[in-house]
């Protein structure tokens, strides 16, 4: 996924009286059964968090410590290196307190943005959770050789991070305007959220105008929106293995999958049998493939044609990823695909394996 900035930069201005923000937010808390260690307070500057100060925490677990906050910014709390606590802070003061022998004790007061961030924390929590025990099924079912089993855990990934991707628009939306809502945009992939993402990020903008990280995110959206979902494919024109110049455009009105692949990429080359096997299936409903090689060699990329029985058009200019289709669908990892309609409209994206076959059956079946 994505690296999102988590630094705004915002002028105050109270509605309710004229009063001046003093820049400074105090941190509080109490922490019962204490670990041995420190509790360290860093600060997110473009995402990488920057350590500020040691805060002194006394015999009793109390703590209390003043930071500067003009801007709204985004904070963590390690505490002894067991505990880490995110916190969103801009004009409220925030009270923490915690409880090392029950993990479920955490409580948030004051800041309203800090709040929020829990309810990322839980959600990650508990997704987190989730992978872990489709992981060691996965690994369970590969020593026992059960493909069966693997392809249905292969499933129930899909289905996890789809409904993942629902759980945290909920989330983001649950929030308002709260800027805490950053922080949560970043667990969502743009590829298949484009159009969320850039209204969330529009609606931000509103309330937080001429914010440095929101023009940063804005910026790349702007660079993904002519790959998004429902927009029309870009052109692509490069030879295939005979020389003859091929247009995606010349397969307009079918299904196309464009599949950027390379006869030296190992999951590609394990994927191409279940391509194989639906575009004899769909061919003649309507389903057509466009591969695109990113090989160096038109040997390399010619044989593996000939091994893996691929029938469909193939092209390629044999310049890795500085292929002018790689670079114009800003492709950094293979495989990688695109699913465009007859009219040739984006409406899928990295679909392979069981999500392929699913998208396909719901076109044609």
């Amino acid at each position: 996924m994505n690296a999102i900035v988590f630094l705004l930069l915002l002028s105050f201005f109270s509605c309710e009286e004229k009063q001046v923000n003093d820049g400074k937010v105090e941190i509080t808390g109490n922490l019962e059964n204490s670990r041995v260690g420190a509790v360290i307070l860093s600060q997110f500057t473009d995402s990488r968090p920057k350590v500020l100060d040691t805060l002194e925490v006394d015999d009793k677990g109390n703590f209390s410590y003043e930071v500067e906050v003009n801007t709204p910014t985004f904070y963590e709390l390690n505490m002894y290196g067991e505990k880490s606590i995110r916190l969103a802070l801009f004009k409220e003061d925030v009270n923490i307190s915690y409880d090392f022998a029950n993990p479920e004790s955490l409580v948030i007061k004051g800041s309203k943005d800090s709040q929020e961030m829990l309810k990322i924390e839980k959600l990650m929590e508990a997704y987190q959770a989730k992978v872990n025990a489709l992981n060691e099924a996965y690994y369970k079912a590969m020593g026992e050789n059960n493909t069966e089993e693997i392809k249905q855990i292969q499933t129930d990934a899909m289905a996890l991070e789809s409904n993942q991707s629902t759980e945290v628009k909920n989330v983001i939306n649950s929030m308002g305007d709260s800027f805490a809502s950053l922080a949560a945009i970043g667990l969502l992939n743009p590829k298949n959220e484009f159009q969320f993402m850039d209204s969330l990020v529009a609606k931000l903008d509103e309330t937080y105008p001429e914010t440095k990280s929101i023009i940063q995110i804005k910026q790349q959206l702007d660079e993904m929106r002519a790959l998004s979902m429902g927009q029309i494919a870009p052109e692509i024109e490069l030879p295939n293995p005979e020389g003859e110049i091929i247009k995606l455009s010349d397969l307009r009105g079918k299904y196309v999958m464009i599949d950027f692949w390379a006869a030296w990429c190992k999951p590609c080359r394990e994927e191409n049998p279940n391509v194989v096997r639906l575009y004899n299936e769909y061919n003649e409903k309507g389903f057509e493939v466009f591969g695109v090689s990113l090989d160096r060699t038109k040997e390399a990329w010619v044989d593996a044609i000939a091994e893996d029985g691929l029938t469909w058009t193939q092209v390629s200019d044999l310049q890795y990823f500085n292929s002018a289709a790689a670079e114009l669908y800003q492709i950094n990892a293979i495989p990688a695909t695109y699913l465009i309609d007859p009219d040739g409209k984006i409406i899928g994206k990295d679909l392979r394996g069981p999500s392929l076959e699913a998208k396909l059956a719901e076109i044609f079946d």
